[in-house]
């Protein structure tokens, strides 16, 4: 596990996070449980942000709100002067609902529709990064509408290929998302910008995947963009003012994976800054405005999942399974990705291990696993596991299958703790529900 100062076992040799005791968490808020270290989140956006003006000197941290996104998550970006990227209009009516300046942020995807566009543009969006060229029309018939201009990147293809898992890959050639460097299409793209009556040609965006470790495929990333960016500014006299590098750092997860402090993640940022002054220097470009987009290892580590023992299978000889009060509704990366965790009992967490479990969730599903063959003490019904990195890309990906009720998500701070997203009801799953459907 990558124990901190805000995650560790007590005296008591139960797990606390943010100063509050799991066990005491259990019993005022109940499991499943999300729990989000909200003082881990607000460092972690520190040091980026700060990483950028030491080493780059002009640029902003856009957190990746699809990681995990809630109204409060908003507030605490905005009171640390985040800049944020939105996917959806339930995103931006999110981050509206939290009063989030919607100046400071990019609305990002592959296939915007024209109403998420009208409530983006209509309330002020900051930056709309275009990934389709039928989205350019619609951006500027839109615009006319309101009588303004609109800053737009474009999403570019810049053909780096990180080593990660096949679903998260984003710049291969085939890659339903961006215009590729290598056929024209991402020139097509900017010219048709340029030559739009409402729109404002401000730079390139690129991601090159998630959890990605290697950190040279950053710096791979930055000398392709310039070196297009150079050939813009040479051949076709198109100024860049504006280069979004993306986000696709990668976390800990289990203990095949570095074990990263927060000044060590601001590595991959340093890696970014200093590759593209150097490429500045090299390259004789204006120097651009630099903007990345973090999510996972801003909010990955700040979370766990807490559950309570249930049933427990012993099929002797051949495997022993613990179930759990959650599951695939709650997690649904195991049974996507193929997803590895770490977890331990929060309650005992200084016991010795004794035998090798599956921890299975509680859905009507072969593959609702959440970690295969681990290490635990003995565990008896009523024990709490904690499941740890499971604040990226959890609660964002929940659902009510077979359903089951979304876990609420509390933010824990210096002792304290608060509901950040209440439980679900069972009235909350039938309220859109019909009961005997009239035709017409």
């Amino acid at each position: 596990m990558n124990y901190k100062d805000t995650l560790k076992i007590n005296e008591k040799g139960h797990l606390e996070i943010g100063g509050c005791d799991t066990v005491d968490l259990v019993k005022k808020y109940s499991t499943p449980l999300y729990v989000m270290d909200e003082s881990y989140i607000r460092n972690v956006c520190r040091a980026y942000t700060k990483t950028i003006k030491k080493v780059y000197g002009y640029g902003d941290c856009a957190y990746a709100s699809k990681a995990f996104c809630c109204a409060a998550i908003y507030t605490v970006m905005q009171e640390e002067g985040m800049h944020v990227d939105v996917v959806s209009g339930g995103e931006i009516y999110t981050a509206l609902k939290a009063g989030f300046d919607l100046k400071n942020a990019h609305f990002h995807g592959n296939n915007k529709y024209e109403s998420e566009l009208d409530l983006a543009i209509s309330n002020g969006i900051g930056t709309i990064v275009v990934d389709n060229l039928d989205e350019i029309d619609m951006i500027d018939k839109i615009c006319d509408k309101y009588n303004v201009k609109q800053n737009v990147l474009i999403r570019s293809n810049p053909g780096v290929e990180a080593h990660t898992h096949e679903y998260i890959q984003t710049t291969r050639i085939d890659s339903k998302f961006g215009f590729s460097f290598k056929n024209g299409d991402c020139l097509e793209a900017i010219k048709k910008v340029i030559a739009s009556k409402n729109l404002v040609f401000k730079g390139l965006h690129c991601h090159i995947g998630s959890q990605i470790f290697d950190k040279n495929a950053f710096a791979l990333a930055v000398d392709v963009m310039t070196d297009y960016i150079k050939k813009l500014q040479v051949e076709e006299n198109i100024i860049v003012d504006e280069i979004n590098l993306g986000g696709g750092y990668a976390v800990y997860y289990t203990e095949s994976d570095p074990k990263y402090n927060v000044e060590q993640y601001c590595e991959y940022v340093e890696t970014i800054a200093d590759a593209l002054q150097k490429a500045v220097d090299s390259k004789n470009i204006k120097k651009p405005y630099l903007m990345i987009e973090p999510g996972r290892s801003i909010v990955g580590e700040a979370g766990i999942t807490l559950y309570s023992v249930g049933n427990i299978k012993d099929i002797k000889g051949v495997k022993k399974y613990l179930a759990i009060d959650g599951g695939m509704y709650d997690n649904i990366r195991p049974a996507l990705y193929d997803a590895k965790y770490e977890a331990i009992l929060a309650n005992r967490a200084n016991d010795k291990n004794e035998e090798i479990v599956t921890i299975a969730g509680k859905c009507c599903e072969s593959g609702d696993i959440i970690i295969k063959d681990i290490e635990l003490p003995k565990a008896n019904r009523g024990d709490i596991v904690a499941v740890f990195t499971t604040g990226a890309y959890c609660y964002s990906m929940a659902s009510n299958y077979n359903r089951n009720v979304l876990p609420p998500v509390i933010f824990v701070n210096n002792g304290k703790s608060g509901y950040a997203v209440k439980p679900q009801t069972y009235e909350d799953l039938v309220r859109n529900d019909i009961i005997k459907v009239e035709m017409e």
